[in-house]
């Protein structure tokens, strides 16, 4: 218990820290643009009312979930594919790192002459940014399979299926779900910068709108409020995370206590 307790403080200690200062520091502050935090946190309730949470917060996050989705759905695919086959890696791995080069953020004028301007335009600018840690981490993982395991799946005679689901794919997935994590930020970014283009909702469209009105509190609460929904999707992540690889988790505990 006094190990979780300790562990909970550092967690805590940290943005308790972060939050104090910033609260001392701006106190004072009569600069329109770099309002106190007293100001922002007396805003919020009233700007993130429940309808503007319905009409976007919700939004955002259908849009994220969609392209992280998608994006995890291609990229363990493909990864996977390309991870198994030497030549398969061979002939797409400069058209990987060529692609993985070109920032997202430039495709979103190219995927909107495609894709239009609505939500698929949205939800696929944040599956292009997505995919790239994702499959790669899943290309590597993949490749590092443990070939003693793979030749005694094979001598009990486990293929096809079996052999993907629970020895590729479960050797491959602590590799997989750092590619995940990674991903999880940058779909938050593309997510917001996707609403700056041609959008009606959103927080990164609400956010834009707060700035060329000039209400700046206001914009700044946005802000805030994509800091704590991008703590929240972290926890939920590490929750996820945890349930999903306990045996990888407990394996590297036994690991560390053992002489």
């Amino acid at each position: 218990m006094s190990r979780l307790l300790l562990r909970m403080f550092f967690v805590f200690a940290l943005p308790a820290l972060l939050v104090a200062g910033w609260w001392v520091a701006s106190d004072s502050s009569t600069d329109v643009y770099w309002p106190p935090l007293r100001t922002i946190v007396e805003t919020f309730p009233d700007v993130w009312t429940a309808d503007r949470l319905k009409d976007d917060v919700l939004p955002s996050v259908l849009r994220l979930t969609g392209g992280y989705a998608l994006a995890a759905v291609v990229g363990v695919a493909l990864g996977t594919v390309i991870g198994s086959y030497r030549r398969v890696r061979a002939v797409c791995e400069p058209v990987l790192e060529f692609l993985r080069a070109v920032p997202p953020p430039v495709l979103v004028p190219v995927i909107m002459l495609f894709a239009g301007i609505g939500d698929t335009m949205k939800v696929t600018v944040i599956a292009s940014g997505c995919v790239w840690p994702i499959l790669l981490n899943t290309v590597e993982g993949v490749r590092a399979v443990d070939p003693v395991m793979a030749e005694t799946a094979r001598s009990y005679g486990i293929t096809g299926t079996a052999w993907l689901r629970n020895v590729v794919l479960r050797s491959a997935s602590p590799q997989i779900f750092a590619g995940l994590r990674q991903a999880l930020s940058i779909g938050i970014i593309l997510m917001v910068i996707s609403e700056m283009f041609a959008a009606s909702n959103g927080l990164g469209f609400t956010i834009v709108q707060f700035q060329r009105s000039f209400a700046i509190p206001d914009m700044w609460t946005g802000i805030l409020l994509l800091g704590l929904l991008g703590f929240l999707l972290s926890v939920v992540f590490q929750l996820v995370e945890r349930r999903v690889l306990g045996w990888y988790h407990g394996l590297r505990a036994s690991t560390r206590r053992s002489p």
